[in-house]
This record gives structure tokens, C-alpha cells and sequence, in this order.
């Protein structure tokens, strides 16, 4: 009885978790670096558990529900708590959208280790949403290891800010013929001051880098692939150079402002992500 009316509860109670709007990934899918983050983002928790019931729910109690995927009421042991700033039970309840199986029917899950990114339900303790496609991992030693140093750059002390775009870009000719620098300011979402710096010289690779403080430093360089820094400029920056951000007023320094973002953009190779995540 407890059971069914924990499931009465959180049926009636809960908002229905992003996840339900657009179908979780298939759990065979690699999750990328941005994908990872994208979910970490968005999470007021990071749960390490076990499951220990599931129940399928009907289909009129499934609003949204795709097409061969079911909708599944979770109960499940806390084995570990990676991140969070919210109190976490022994046990948490959640739904959660999976494909089914090649027979057409649920996936067991029971007993099966996960790794969950969630939030919680406001006034309801012990029940938690997820927070978009993909955010119920299947747990694995070597997924933790990549994950736990990722949560741990996103609150460390000199954690990028998250950048929002570009604010302005200004290039200009050196004394010599082919050497020029680009500066490119970024915005970002609090304030943070973020700025690109591309340098051009005589018979050499031009080089870039970046800065996360107030000095525009020659001698910065460019972030890590996989890294916080990188997947703050990769995963968020335009494709090109928005025209309203370049101040360069002669046609040649306006050209070499956008050839020199655009330098960055391929320097910075594509932001690839496997899981369709919603933070709605």
C-alpha cells in the first residue's frame, strides 16, 4: 500500500520532468564530454543509485510519451551523493521515459546501478526530476571517473563563467606587412570577463588564446579539448562573427576580424553531443 500511494503522490503532485517531452536516449549511446555538462549544468543533484522497484505506467497516465518508449515510476536506494546542494534521502522516487525492449516491453531494471541528474521536487522529500533527455545514466566505476572531475571544475573557485556570445571584436594592422592582432570580448552570463586574443606575425601560424581575467594577456593560450574552458567557448559561441560585434571600420580589418574568429571556431573543432537534452 505504501508503494501505491507513494506512486498516487508523485503522480499527482510532481511536475512532469523535462525528460517526458522528448524520449530518453537509448542507454547504448556514448555520452560526450557536452553532453555530460549539459546535464551537470542543470542539476541541483547528482545521485549515484540503485533501483529497487519500477512501475509502468498506463498510457493516459503518460502525457507526451514517444512513440515505443514507456514511462516508468522509479524507486531506488541512494548509494552516493556526487554533487548537490539539496538534502538527499536514503531512497528517491522519480519518472523516467525509456525505449522499450525488442519484445516491445519495459526494460527490468531492478537492481540496476544509475547515475542520475536531477533536481528536487519542491515540498515533496524523497522525490526528485530529472532534468532532461538522457539524465538516467547507467552507472558504471569509469563513468563516475569521468563525471566526478567534471562536477569538480564546474564549482571550483576559478570555474569559467558561461559565455553568451560575442560583445565586440576589433582588429589591428601591426607595424609589419602581415602582422595584425584581433581582440574579441565576450559576454557572458554573469558578468565575467572572457576575451580572445588571435596574433598574426611575418612566416608564421597565427596564434590564439584566451583570458579569463580583466588583462587581454599575448601569452594566454588555447583551452584543452574537453574541458570546462573549451566547452564554455565551443559549445556556446556563434559560427561566425556577428556583424554588430565587429568595431573595425576599414573593410580590410573588419575581414581580418571575422578570418580571425573564425580561426578560433576551427581551432576549437565542433561541440558534439549524442544525447538530445531539454533543461526546461
Amino acid at each position: 500500500m505504501r508503494h501505491s500511494v507513494g506512486l498516487a503522490l508523485i503522480l499527482a503532485f510532481s511536475p512532469v520532468p523535462a525528460a517526458f517531452s522528448q524520449p530518453v536516449s537509448p542507454v547504448s549511446v556514448e555520452s560526450t564530454y557536452a553532453d555530460i555538462v549539459d546535464l551537470a549544468d542543470v542539476s541541483t543533484l547528482v545521485v549515484h543509485a540503485r533501483i529497487r522497484k519500477q512501475i509502468e505506467l498506463e498510457p493516459e497516465r503518460s502525457p507526451g510519451l514517444e512513440a515505443g518508449f514507456v514511462r516508468l515510476y522509479i524507486e531506488a536506494d541512494t548509494v552516493a551523493l556526487l554533487a548537490g546542494n539539496a538534502p538527499v534521502g536514503e531512497s528517491v522516487r522519480y519518472l523516467v521515459d525509456l525505449p522499450r525492449n525488442a519484445k516491445g516491453r519495459s526494460p527490468k531494471l531492478k537492481k540496476d546501478e544509475v547515475l542520475l541528474f536531477a533536481r528536487p521536487v519542491t515540498g515533496r522529500i524523497g522525490e526528485i526530476q530529472l532534468v532532461g533527455s538522457g539524465a538516467q545514466m547507467p552507472w558504471s566505476p569509469p563513468l563516475e571517473l569521468r563525471v566526478r572531475p567534471i562536477l569538480a571544475s564546474m564549482v571550483a573557485a576559478d570555474a569559467p563563467p558561461v559565455v553568451t556570445g560575442v560583445r565586440d571584436a576589433l582588429s589591428v594592422n601591426g607595424n609589419l606587412v602581415g602582422e595584425s592582432e584581433t581582440q574579441i570580448f565576450l559576454s557572458t552570463k554573469r558578468d565575467g570577463p572572457v576575451s580572445l586574443t588571435v596574433i598574426r606575425r611575418p612566416g608564421q601560424a597565427p596564434e590564439w588564446g584566451v583570458s579569463w581575467t580583466e588583462i587581454v594577456d599575448q601569452a594566454a593560450r588555447p583551452p584543452a579539448r574537453d574541458t570546462l574552458e573549451w566547452y564554455r567557448l565551443a559549445c556556446f559561441l556563434p559560427a561566425a562573427l556577428p556583424g554588430a560585434a565587429n568595431l573595425s571600420r576599414e573593410a580590410g580589418s573588419r575581414a581580418q576580424a571575422a578570418d580571425d574568429y573564425r580561426f578560433v571556431i576551427s581551432s576549437l573543432g565542433p561541440c558534439e553531443r549524442n544525447r538530445l537534452v531539454s533543461a526546461g
